[in-house]
């Protein structure tokens, strides 16, 4: 966060990376013999390593991406039972499944594809490996992980708690060697940026490699008329700003009912006068810094070009002085169709503000966007809620709630925020070959 050098490590050579993804096919041909309770068992003794070490990684976390300690300790938390939860109802999700047929026997099989390759980011380097990963092993797969060069110190902290136990392998490859990376793997992971996404989903069609992209998001937060106003402030505020406004799944469109928009704005600016930027070490500090300072140039960019076409700065949008890449909480508003930030996903702690002229124009309004990963719905009135959310073309919505995800529910989007389901038991089944079993 500060431009410190805390690890580093040259890229290896294909063939290196080719010997180490052959010892990890004959890994997963051992590990896919074993009964899936007995990967459970595996999985469960990983959670109890990974519980003990989370204080650490999440320190290194805090440290290699910028976000506020108690933010990492939380994605730690929340990647133990990530553990967990997996290994205790995968022999249950996996379980052979008969079917009542003509034959004798007639059954669905769940087995592994092979190795899955994951390109993974940085923004949460423990969580977004291990969501894909632990579905994945417990369905016998081996997994090889690129992980992102600026967060490689915590990676390989993670790739060595894995241990032997677990069919997994670091891809520590140049960008140039990606695309033969996913021709020889047996499926795509792969987490980041739409345009990233594109150019990998397009080397793993090539080769008829089954992918799962988890891209990009601007997701839609609709405040009704008849909405809690201050409840509904305070979860917008949170949800743009955690994590320095670095996720994909956060608020980022905060659409309001033009009746309410005043009184909204102000209670909506209030909360974000609260927010403290700091050192992220220290509990006071609830704004932390960007990851990168390329980052902070490209979303202050951005803010730029919505103001140069009519948009307006309600707070922040400046570039601090002094050390670090700290940018301030910034709400724009009269955000229009020429502005940058209308269409892009902005990935920092900018939020748009934006005035609908009713329920409906405020789906039209969070429809109009090339992403489809979540949306929030504020009201009183139920009913309306479950109809609009059945007009929004997302992966989800939340009524009365921010975005968020859960690991018993499928994470995932539509449109430019990619394909495929990760968490769930639909996460499960993405990386598996359903297979028929017939006997006359």
């Amino acid at each position: 966060m500060d431009g410190t050098v805390l690890w580093q490590r040259p890229s290896e050579t294909w063939a290196e990376f080719a010997a180490r993804l052959e010892a990890l096919r004959g890994r997963q041909r051992a590990f896919a013999r074993l009964s899936v309770a007995a990967r459970a068992a595996v999985l469960l003794r990983f959670a109890d390593r990974l519980e003990a070490a989370k204080a650490d990684l999440a320190r290194m976390v805090c440290e290699e991406v910028g976000r506020c300690l108690r933010e990492c300790e939380a994605e730690l938390d929340k990647s133990v039972e990530l553990v967990r939860y997996y290994a205790e109802c995968a022999p249950g999700l996996l379980a052979h499944k008969d079917v009542a047929t003509q034959a004798e026997v007639s059954q669905v099989r769940f087995e592994p594809l092979g190795v899955v390759l994951a390109v993974m980011p940085w923004n949460y380097p423990v969580w977004q490996v291990l969501r894909f990963a632990v579905p994945a092993w417990c369905a016998g797969n081996a997994c090889a992980v690129k992980p992102a060069p600026s967060v490689g110190r915590v990676s390989e902290a993670l790739f060595e708690l894995a241990g032997e136990d677990l069919p997994l392998a670091a891809a520590w490859l140049a960008h140039d060697d990606v695309a033969a990376a996913v021709a020889r793997c047996d499926a795509l992971a792969f987490t980041g940026s739409s345009r990233t996404g594109r150019l990998l989903a397009a080397h793993a069609g090539r080769h008829l490699k089954k992918s799962v992209l988890e891209l990009g998001g601007s997701n839609a937060f609709l405040v009704l008329a008849d909405a809690d106003l201050e409840q509904a402030a305070k979860d917008a505020c949170y949800s743009r700003f955690r994590d320095a406004g670095q996720s994909c799944n956060a608020a980022k469109r905060i659409i309001v009912e033009k009746p309410v928009m005043a009184a909204f704005r102000a209670l909506f600016l209030a909360e974000c006068a609260k927010l403290q930027t700091g050192d992220p070490m220290q509990p006071q500090t609830t704004l932390a810094p960007l990851h990168r300072a390329d980052l902070r140039a490209a979303l202050h960019e951005q803010v730029c070009d919505a103001v140069q076409n009519g948009a307006r700065i309600l707070c922040g949008g400046y570039l601090p002085e002094g050390a670090g890449t700290f940018y301030p909480a910034t709400v724009l508003a009269d955000v229009n169709r020429r502005c940058r930030v209308y269409h892009e996903e902005v990935f920092g702690p900018a939020a748009v503000l934006m005035e609908a002229e009713d329920a409906e124009d405020a789906v039209r309004l969070a429809n109009d966007t090339p992403f489809g990963l979540g949306a929030s719905i504020y009201t009183a009135d139920k009913a309306a809620a479950w109809r609009y959310a059945a007009m929004l073309h997302t992966g989800a919505v939340y009524i009365n709630r921010h975005t968020s995800s859960d690991l018993r529910l499928p994470f995932g989007g539509i449109k430019d925020s990619g394909y495929g389901r990760e968490l769930s038991e639909f996460g499960l089944y993405e990386f598996v070959n359903v297979k028929t079993y017939w006997q006359k």
